[in-house]
């Protein structure tokens, strides 16, 4: 790589950390250190969410589903654009009000306004584990498109590089940075992928007469896909955003219930259709350069097995001059650092407001404990990833854990006048308990359903039988 993609990346890195260190002195409150002091607009919270949703999913897996699927690996955000529709409609309207009245901070204390301490101790401690993982994945995966990139870095000392940029910001400036950093970031991809990744790879491949002479018709097509993936798709991204931890900080940072609801719509836009056919569109641009023999020189002749998750990455590596390389290299790290300051802070927030505040309230306000806090779990968040590589499997389970133990205790205090503590409880320990049974023991399911599916079944169940045996008309202490 060239001085001048070094130099381009180094200014976006020293850029990152500028926006956190502005903010260093201007956090005065843990409202403004986890909730950006409730005053936030809707469009730099909507284009937080996008970037955070997206993020490094977007560099891998996105072009993958492009290089495998065509056009119709497109459908996977177009759940993103439903989940984030739905939880406007339904979520919002009815945590924001609360959330405000109450001053909450975290997703677990919404849980304990309608059932009970305890189930908001254990929601917690499921969410803690969950960003952790998402967390060490996050500064990996930017590690290894360093290390890929930069020769003379090594693995390890990639880790350290981006571990340490993404904890200084995020320690130093809180929600505000992150939501700030998020935008930039965001812009930076978005500007990447339109003027430049997008048009060089379409005339480097031959434009549509190398795309038609090389693809089958079956990855133009937008049915290339069957109903069970769509299902598996819509029961695994749409629970997110109900339950993640990192929205509901960003529903109480909005300044008022409608800017909420307009960052939400603004963030689906974005999913579906910009994000997801941008990137399918790359992936199948990969997919034309590598039949066309363009990796033939790095060890990927045409016919030859390939991860598809790499084909985005050497296709951009293989086609962008001195310069733009590094524009588009930022716009990656940005993909993937936006989605680790966020998991970082809201690792920070479980830890702080829903188990340090469980024992100690007035301690969990301290904003110096905050930025305290949110360093110790930084810092364990790289430990991981240098000394895991299976660091993503530990995500995947978390995730797993996360979404099928929590989604349905969110349903009750949705659509129940009196939810049960005592359901919500038994429904978080057997809903996520199945889907990691399922998930470590590798058992063949029917019909090629997820675990998830099993996991939020079994909760819903258990949530329902619970209820009706111990129907309760007050929370439980």
């Amino acid at each position: 790589m060239s001085w001048i993609d070094i130099t381009v990346f180094a200014v976006y890195i020293i850029g990152m950390l500028a926006i956190g260190l502005h903010f260093y002195n201007r956090n005065e409150t843990e409202e403004d250190y986890y909730v950006g002091g409730r005053n936030m607009s809707a469009g730099h919270i909507g284009l937080s969410l996008v970037a955070t949703d997206v993020g490094g999913g977007f560099s891998i897996g996105l072009g993958g589903l492009g290089f495998t699927m065509g056009l119709s690996g497109n459908w996977m955000l177009f759940t993103g654009l439903l989940g984030a529709w739905l939880s406007a409609v339904l979520l919002i309207p009815r945590i924001y009000g609360i959330a405000r009245e109450k001053k909450l901070l975290s997703f677990p204390q919404a849980l304990q306004h309608h059932y009970s301490h305890n189930v908001a101790f254990v929601a917690g401690i499921i969410s803690l584990i969950g960003y952790v993982g998402f967390t060490s994945s996050q500064v990996l995966a930017g590690a290894k498109l360093a290390s890929a990139t930069f020769p003379v870095l090594s693995l390890p000392q990639a880790v350290l590089l981006m571990g340490v940029v993404v904890v200084v910001y995020t320690v130093a400036g809180g929600m505000k940075a992150v939501v700030y950093t998020d935008s930039v970031q965001w812009v930076i991809l978005m500007s990447g992928l339109v003027f430049i990744g997008i048009p060089i790879g379409f005339i480097t491949i031959g434009g549509w007469q190398g795309l038609l002479s090389i693809v089958e018709p079956k990855l133009l097509s937008l049915t290339n896909v069957s109903f069970v993936q769509l299902f598996n798709w819509f029961i695994t991204i749409v629970p997110i955003w109900f339950v993640g931890m990192t929205l509901y900080q960003r529903i109480y940072a909005c300044r008022d219930e409608k800017t909420a609801i307009r960052a939400w719509r603004i963030a689906g836009l974005f999913e579906w259709p910009v994000m997801a056919f941008m990137g399918v569109l790359l992936g199948l641009f990969a997919r034309v350069g590598f039949e066309q023999g363009m990796f033939t020189a790095i060890g990927y002749a045409p016919g030859s097995p390939m991860d598809a998750e790499l084909g985005l990455p050497l296709f951009l590596r293989h086609i962008l001059p001195v310069g733009l390389m590094g524009i588009m290299l930022a716009a990656y790290f940005s993909a993937i650092m936006s989605t680790a300051d966020s998991c970082l802070m809201a690792a920070s927030g479980n830890m702080l407001t829903d188990i340090i505040g469980r024992f100690n309230k007035k301690l969990a306000s301290s904003i110096t404990l905050s930025q305290i806090v949110t360093f110790l779990i930084g810092t364990f968040a790289i430990l991981l990833a240098l000394k895991m590589q299976n660091v993503l499997e530990l995500m995947l389970y978390s995730y797993a854990f996360m979404v099928s133990g929590l989604l349905v205790p969110v349903l009750g205090i949705l659509f129940l006048k009196n939810p049960s503590t005592k359901a919500a409880m038994t429904a978080m320990i057997a809903g996520g308990g199945l889907t990691l049974l399922l998930i470590l023991t590798k058992v063949g399911l029917p019909f090629g359903l997820d675990a998830n599916f099993f996991g939020m079944l079994l909760s819903l169940v258990s949530y329902l039988l619970v209820q009706t045996l111990f129907s309760e008309t007050s929370k439980q202490p």
